[in-house]
């Protein structure tokens, strides 16, 4: 859109721009033009885009992806482009605070690619909201204030180092592209803009709890200025701490890279299954199709051979009535790098299913009390791996801490986004979930 083609649509719907709202408006089309190539659109994506505004990046979009979400603060916008779209039927225009937009909405649909002329005032909020574990995008050309995007890519002993320096590139390889000058927008900001291409990291890091790491950043950060070992937890000696990861006593947090602070990370890391994912000589009972105990032999043997054994599912609910789910870490011998149920694991031999139950609580979230409600017993088939299953319920009110080795991050969701979710993309769950999903979905 042209600049007299921007105030006339903002004159006809009663907009003046606001500064509050950061709305700057883009003009100039080459730029536009330019931006949406940048996020590389294929036949079959989904493109998100916070504050289309007046659409100047919008017009480029429409015509490139399979389905179109746009997301418009702005009320009196939001209408302008709904009544623009309202015969394009892959085209969706939602009226909300991108900040506060649930994305589990989004599930469904699979990897999306991200778009935005951010609004300076919200643009971090924004981001954090769409790029946080466990992100959908694959892709995102965003535009934001030159500061705030030297703050990302920033660098250790540089004044613009820190906290969200590092969040981000533990997760995304960030690239500023191009530097957009006031006068492409209406009305004009004090400063330029910068594009910027995020991907999600090519870089393999060694596993780590990603919520201690954003723990001890915060703590290093707090007073930037001051020794880092008078911000870092005091379970582990220091001076053993600084030689182990070869630091200096009185560093400082500006001065470790990201690899350091990781390193940090696994060394503060107390969780006793925080390096075993798995452990091949476990024990099992193998039993017959009605449950009996044959005999017993190790883990290995038994995924190997298909052996019939036992595991218990359990479904954790939380005050609001959602389910807990959890991404299984890559390092899993089973279903690496998919969603499961709550918590579940095998019946060590000579376990119960109750007290197997108990101890898959603990050990996978942290809940050491819950109470419980037997659900179903599910007979041992290809889809349960071969396991007879208990399938439990379990209430729990406070906050859950799960060993990062066995899992990857986790999702509080309704019954009705995982039923939207299971039908769309099946594929991204473990079969034995999906079995006890939909035994637990015939008895609610």
């Amino acid at each position: 859109m042209t600049q007299s083609e921007v105030r006339d649509a903002l004159s006809k719907y009663e907009v003046i721009p606001s500064k509050k709202l950061g709305q700057n408006f883009l003009c100039d089309q080459n730029v536009a033009q330019w931006i949406v190539d940048q996020l590389e659109i294929q036949p079959e994506d989904t493109v998100v885009e916070v504050g289309p505004g007046t659409g100047a990046l919008t017009e480029f979009v429409v015509p490139l992806a399979k389905r179109v979400i746009l997301l418009e603060y702005d009320a009196r916008l939001a209408e302008r482009l709904q009544t623009i779209f309202a015969d394009t039927e892959h085209v969706t225009v939602h009226q909300v605070d991108a900040v506060r937009f649930d994305i589990r909405d989004l599930l469904p649909t699979g990897p999306i690619k991200f778009l935005g002329n951010l609004p300076y005032s919200s643009g971090g909020a924004i981001l954090r909201n769409f790029l946080q574990r466990p992100s959908l995008v694959t892709r995102a050309v965003v535009m934001l204030q030159k500061e705030f995007i030297d703050r990302i890519v920033a660098k250790p002993r540089t004044k613009d180092y820190g906290i969200l320096s590092l969040r981000m590139q533990a997760e995304w390889d960030s690239r500023p592209i191009k530097t957009v000058p006031p006068e492409a927008f209406y009305p004009r900001p004090q400063i330029d803009s910068t594009v910027m291409v995020v991907e999600p990291t090519a870089t393999e890091w060694p596993v780590y709890d990603h919520r201690l790491f954003d723990e001890l950043i915060r703590r290093g950060f707090a007073q930037r200025r001051k020794m880092l070992r008078k911000a870092m937890p005091e379970h582990l000696e220091w001076s053993t701490v600084c030689e182990t990861t070869e630091i200096s006593e009185t560093c400082r947090a500006e001065e470790l890279d990201l690899e350091t602070w990781i390193h940090l990370t696994r060394l503060y890391d107390d969780h006793p299954l925080k390096d075993v994912a798995q452990n091949p000589d476990e024990l099992f009972d193998v039993v017959d199709a009605e449950d009996n105990v044959l005999r017993t032999d190790k883990r290995a043997v038994v995924h190997a051979e298909n052996l019939l054994h036992r595991a218990v599912h359990i479904l954790v609910f939380n005050k609001r009535n959602e389910v807990f789910l959890q991404k299984r870490s890559k390092l899993k011998d089973k279903h690496p790098g998919v969603w499961d149920s709550s918590a579940a694991g095998h019946l060590d031999a000579g376990e119960d299913y109750e007290s197997a139950v108990h101890r898959e609580l603990q050990e996978e979230l942290g809940i050491a009390e819950a109470p419980l409600k037997f659900i179903a017993k599910l007979p041992p088939s290809e889809q349960t791996g071969w396991e007879h299953i208990g399938l439990y319920l379990a209430a729990h009110m406070g906050s859950v801490r799960y060993p990062c080795s066995e899992v990857e991050c986790g999702l509080w969701l309704t019954q009705e986004q995982i039923d939207a979710w299971v039908e769309k993309r099946p594929e991204e769950f473990a079969s034995g979930f999906l079995e006890c999903w939909k035994v637990f979905r015939t008895q609610s």
